[in-house]
């Protein structure tokens, strides 16, 4: 068999093999998660959240409702609400929404929100003052248990992931793995860190060893 054939079938497996191994990349926007005592302070003694789209991981939706998101130097408008409804509130934003809202915000994993500042949430004239919970969410790629296996992760390991891009191709370090049996195999990056890395919408990452 020609010498060229034989270099073009192996780059071919390799690059096969290279995509079985890597993940979707999704970059998440500032939102907003609400337990369900403050969605009623906000919009009403049992209110329920509107889906306006499914996402990505099973059961999680975008809800049309929004809230104003203030803080003591600057304001974030049209603040979209993920639902459903969570055991705590919690308020995910950039490094550069902080500055905005003029709050030193601390890099915690979801659910980490032990000594975090507060923030105040509003919807027309009814607000909630969260006296913990806003957070910069610490990139990380959620992985089923199945895919698991395959990319030979295991919960809370911390792995470094090589985003691929046409011009901005970047390695993130201090990438966080969580696993569950609910969840869909994708990364995500906050707006910054996409920007970073020139993201574009069906962007892979694969997992440094």
């Amino acid at each position: 068999m020609n010498e060229n054939i034989i270099a073009t079938i192996v780059d071919q497996v390799v690059e096969k093999m290279k995509e079985q191994q890597s993940f979707e990349v999704e970059a998440s926007g500032r939102h907003v998660h609400l337990e369900q005592a403050h969605i009623e302070a906000l919009f009403g003694k049992n209110y329920q959240l509107t889906i306006a789209k499914y996402l990505s991981q099973p059961g999680q939706y975008a809800a049309k409702e929004r809230v104003t998101v203030i803080g003591p130097k600057g304001v974030l408008h049209n603040v979209v609400i993920l639902g459903p409804a969570r055991k705590a509130s919690q308020v995910e934003v950039s490094k550069t929404d902080a500055l905005i809202l003029g709050v030193k915000v601390p890099v915690r994993e979801s659910g980490e929100l032990e000594n975090t500042p507060g923030i105040v949430l509003a919807n027309g004239n009814k607000s909630v003052c969260l006296e913990q919970g806003l957070i910069v969410a610490k990139r990380h790629v959620h992985v089923s248990e199945k895919d698991a296996e395959r990319l030979q992760v295991m919960q809370g390991e911390i792995v470094k992931v090589h985003v691929t891009g046409a011009e901005r191709s970047l390695i993130f370090d201090e990438v966080v793995i969580r696993v569950s049996d609910k969840f869909v195999t994708t990364m995500h990056i906050d707006y910054d860190e996409a920007n970073a890395c020139g993201f574009e919408k069906g962007m892979r990452g694969q997992i440094e060893k």
